[in-house]
């Protein structure tokens, strides 16, 4: 509803959507959440119906006349006649700034502050990279604030829109991961390898290990950190030529959502999304390696600059 506006265009797209979702499921190779692949495809299909409407007007000569859902406006009973016209006029100088927007910016605002998307999820869906989404984003807002000016209070009521100010950057997360080769044996001699942590933190960790795989021994290969914004890919080398990309998307309160990716080449081996902090780390059960299997710690902390 929000990008086509039209009640029965909206349900043939949410139709034809699923649909297309349907006969192109086996396709998916979980390289992005469900969630975002689905919307993407979503969009897409929303798209396709703008211009076969925009055409379609082009051809007859005329514009389409919005729904009478869009012109309704609930009734305060407390309020004045008065009161109620001008409530009427200033939602109707709202929808015609949202729409004197470009798709381009209508749509990442939607995508943003209506349906609460994150920067990396934006990026999916679009299919631009997330400095796009953020500059993008940026623009939309000024746009806004530049003809709506001190009705940008009255848009957040009548709508729900949370604008950021131009200058806020996301938050940033802390983390860093582990590699283990978890196996029943030693590793042979020569197998690189990093010094383990602390004998307190083996104590408190291997048995944990042990009793969540099984596997007798844990030699420690490789430890990262990194700390970036919210909805960066961090990417590190992993062993036998693989890479994992670790993608912070959201936190609640010290608790990070993460998306996890390893993969070897163009092939995905794994990929999952898990929730991390500090004290509480993930622990993730790779593919096999050497005479074991690898084994992914993540710890994250959110807003590390935060006293």
């Amino acid at each position: 509803m929000n990008v086509v506006r039209d009640r029965e265009d909206a349900w043939d797209v949410a139709q034809e959507a699923f649909v297309r979702a349907w006969q192109a499921l086996p396709s998916f190779r979980g390289q992005s959440a469900f969630y975002t692949w689905l919307f993407r495809i979503v969009m897409n299909v929303a798209a396709d119906r703008l211009r076969q409407r925009g055409a379609a007007g082009r051809a007859f000569g005329t514009e389409r006349v919005p729904e009478e859902e869009f012109e309704r406006v609930m009734v305060d009973q407390d309020e004045t006649p008065a009161e109620t016209a001008a409530r009427s006029e200033e939602r109707e100088r709202i929808m015609q700034a949202l729409e004197a927007l470009p798709e381009r910016h209508r749509t990442i605002i939607m995508l943003s502050d209506l349906e609460g998307l994150s920067y990396r999820e934006i990026a999916d869906v679009l299919d631009i990279p997330i400095g796009t989404v953020m500059s993008r984003l940026h623009n939309a807002r000024k746009r806004l604030r530049d003809v709506l000016g001190p009705m940008l209070l009255v848009l957040l009521a009548l709508i729900g829109l949370s604008v950021t100010p131009a200058h806020a950057q996301p938050p940033t997360v802390r983390f860093g991961a582990r590699v283990v080769l978890a196996s029943n044996a030693p590793p042979p001699p020569g197998f690189p390898s990093v010094p383990p942590p602390s004998e307190e933190r083996i104590q408190l960790v291997v048995p944990k290990l042990r009793q969540l795989f099984g596997y007798r021994e844990y030699t420690w290969l490789d430890r990262y950190r990194a700390e970036v914004p919210v909805g960066t890919i961090q990417r590190w080398p992993m062993p036998g030529g693989r890479q994992l990309e670790v993608t912070p998307q959201s936190i609640d309160d010290s608790s990070v959502s993460m998306q996890v990716r390893l993969s070897r080449g163009t092939v995905t081996e794994l990929t999952t999304n898990i929730q991390a902090a500090s004290g509480h780390p993930a622990v993730i059960g790779g593919p096999p390696h050497g005479n074991g299997v690898l084994l992914i710690i993540i710890w994250a902390r959110a807003n590390p600059d935060r006293r």
